[in-house]
């Protein structure tokens, strides 16, 4: 199967040592694409590099992180509008709210996610979105907004039903990550899944991060890697009681699309 992952941290420290390895094992097991997800000005830098490296292969986003809005300066503001010419460079983000923890005063993640949305207004780009326990507010921000952006996905979605129906009727896509594999955390995702239209679903790792914890024989590494896909894929297509092979197509097609690959 041919698969796209739409979020990859590959730029994160931890693939320093064998980064190589890991896109060749991605390529192995049918990953063709993967968009990293650039959060900060180094990894923004970081990850276009990464892109240029691999025309066809990778791409990257560029965007501040809500966890990192205190960070976002003027100069970080004209980084992302300079890396957004780039044609490795295929949507702004990953940008939105994250009350979860509140690592940024929550003023200063809407003064940052709003600066962004106003790149991507003036770009025409496409928008990698992070929403987290900040519902409220993040449509307040979006929805008078909507008509003078482009497509957008609601990237790694962990909400619930009323929020997923509420992102449906915006019209945005859906990243679905290795949280619908989790036992513990993930069984509401499990059953709403099927919620989302066929042209609305994607699918990536978050790498490093949430490894799915139906792997089996189970990884002796914790880190999360694009070669793991194939398992996000799986756990969605059970629960919404497709095919491997039309979710796979499916969700490439909607990347294709979505990112303009």
């Amino acid at each position: 199967m041919r698969l796209i992952d739409i979020g990859a941290n590959l730029a994160h420290d931890s693939f320093d040592d064998d980064r190589d390895e890991v896109l060749q094992r991605a390529r192995d097991v049918g990953v063709e694409k993967i968009v990293l997800t650039g959060s900060s000005d180094d990894s923004n830098r970081d990850a276009a590099r990464l892109a240029e490296s691999a025309p066809g292969f990778l791409y990257a986003t560029a965007g501040m992180h809500p966890h990192h809005a205190s960070d976002y300066t003027d100069e970080s503001d004209a980084l992302i509008r300079d890396l957004v010419l780039s044609n490795r460079v295929v949507a702004v983000g990953e940008c939105g709210l994250d009350y979860f923890r509140n690592f940024s005063p929550r003023a200063a993640q809407i003064d940052a996610f709003e600066r962004q949305l106003e790149i991507a207004r003036e770009s025409g780009m496409p928008l990698f979105l992070h929403q987290r326990d900040a519902h409220d507010d993040f449509l307040a921000i979006m929805e008078p907004r909507l008509d003078k952006l482009g497509p957008a996905v609601a990237h790694c979605f962990t909400g619930n039903e009323s929020e997923l129906k509420a992102y449906i009727e915006l019209d945005l896509y859906i990243g679905i990550t290795g949280w619908v594999c989790d036992e513990r955390r993930g069984t509401d995702l499990q059953r709403i899944v099927g919620l989302i239209p066929d042209d609305r679903l994607m699918i990536e790792t978050d790498a490093p991060y949430l490894l799915p914890r139906t792997i089996r024989p189970r990884p002796k590494s914790r880190r999360n890697e694009p070669m793991y896909l194939p398992e996000v894929l799986r756990m969605v297509a059970d629960c919404r009681g497709q095919s491997y092979e039309h979710v796979a197509e499916i969700t490439r097609e909607n990347a294709e699309r979505f990112f303009g690959l």
